[in-house]
């Protein structure tokens, strides 16, 4: 990988804040210009940066690449209570690309102004949105959240990496009670992501010449057969009960891939909230009871996650169930910010040459769509 504006040799100082990082896995020196990437905050980080290196991979910029990341606001929390601070602070050797913070996909001024301060509170907005438009009240609409979520509890008691690993019923969910408290309306607590966790997942890239010469058995090799990325008009946008630009980056992908939705065997939706999860499903003709399953770790209210690397779970599970069913597809659908940023991944063991994606040209497009007058 070719290194950035920082003098070689040098070793720069990464602290923790969650993000995604990636880091050339070669030992120190042995490796040419090795470089380490901090990714921007946002939960379409971890597939957005294997697209990224998958593409450096194929061009020959690179022959393997370590993508990992962890959310750890469990152990966060309660240092933030102690007396005493561990160190957080890592060296780094070789060059340290860091892409900043990247928050103007979560909050601007003219959010602010309207009082659309945190997470929560911005996708309230969304999910009525949603609603308004189905035509429900608002206790349909909940118990409708409810059915969406139940079977992601189901995932998520099978999981042993599960932070809530408990089966509920939907009346469970969506009853607002003592352990069940209302985050913001239509939201009670486990209708949101689960962020008191202590998780951590890596994905390892390498070409198919890096493989056979450190001995990767061919049957652990999984291939990203389509992929695509995308940014939402910001926020107040005139549709907000949708984010178009995400249906656009899975069709994309699809076609990359060569397949129909109803081909893919697998998903794992980003479920930060119910509304991305619908977002999806809605124009996809993806029933929220679909048989194949939304989840391949229990989503994020069940699982946890609610940071940056959730997806980086997603597709380590994908992996999993690829390797163990060759030739299906799985899909990772990878949200970050408040619906404004969508990466996408088809996974599979079936071979595929390296194509570009088209995401640059599609991102044109999206944003030529009409706009909202922000005053």
């Amino acid at each position: 990988m070719s290194g950035n504006s920082r003098s070689p040799g040098r070793s720069p100082t990464l602290r923790w804040d969650g993000r995604t990082t990636t880091r050339d896995p070669w030992p120190t020196g042995s490796a040419p210009n090795p470089r380490a990437i901090r990714e921007i905050v946002g939960g379409q980080g971890p597939q957005h940066l294997i697209s990224e290196l998958a593409a450096g991979i194929a061009a020959g910029r690179s022959e393997v690449a370590l993508i990992f990341g962890s959310d750890a606001t469990s152990t966060l929390r309660h240092l933030a209570r102690a007396e005493a601070k561990p160190d957080f602070t890592e060296t780094v050797d070789g060059d340290l690309e860091d892409r900043g913070q990247g928050m103007e996909g979560l909050i601007s001024r003219y959010t602010v102004i309207h009082g659309l301060i945190d997470a929560p509170t911005q996708y309230r907005l969304l999910e009525n949105a949603r609603r308004a438009g189905t035509g429900l009240g608002p206790a349909e609409y909940l118990r409708r959240m409810g059915e969406l979520f139940a079977p992601f509890t189901k995932v998520a008691a099978g999981n042993p990496f599960a932070a809530a690993p408990v089966e509920r019923t939907v009346d469970e969910l969506i009853t607002v009670s003592e352990r069940n408290r209302m985050i913001s309306e239509p939201y009670a607590r486990l209708l949101v992501a689960r962020d008191q966790v202590n998780q951590g997942a890596a994905a390892l890239l390498m070409s198919v010449g890096a493989a056979r010469r450190l001995g990767v058995p061919e049957e652990n090799w999984v291939y990203l057969n389509g992929h695509a990325d995308l940014k939402e008009q910001a926020l107040l946008h005139p549709d907000l009960a949708h984010a178009s630009s995400a249906v656009v980056a899975v069709r994309e992908a699809l076609a990359m891939a060569g397949i129909g939705v109803d081909e893919v065997a697998t998903f794992d939706l980003y479920s930060c909230f119910p509304v991305p999860v619908f977002n999806i499903c809605d124009p996809m003709g993806i029933a929220p009871d679909d048989p194949r399953g939304l989840t391949l770790t229990g989503g994020l209210p069940f699982f946890g996650g609610a940071g940056n690397n959730y997806s980086m779970h997603g597709v380590a599970e994908t992996v999993t169930q690829m390797q163990s069913s060759p030739g299906q597809f799985g899909l990772v659908g990878a949200n970050g910010g408040i619906m404004s940023k969508y990466a996408v991944g088809f996974y599979s063991t079936t071979p595929a040459e390296w194509k570009p994606d088209r995401s640059a040209q599609l991102q044109a497009q999206v944003d030529g769509w009409p706009t909202q007058s922000m005053t």
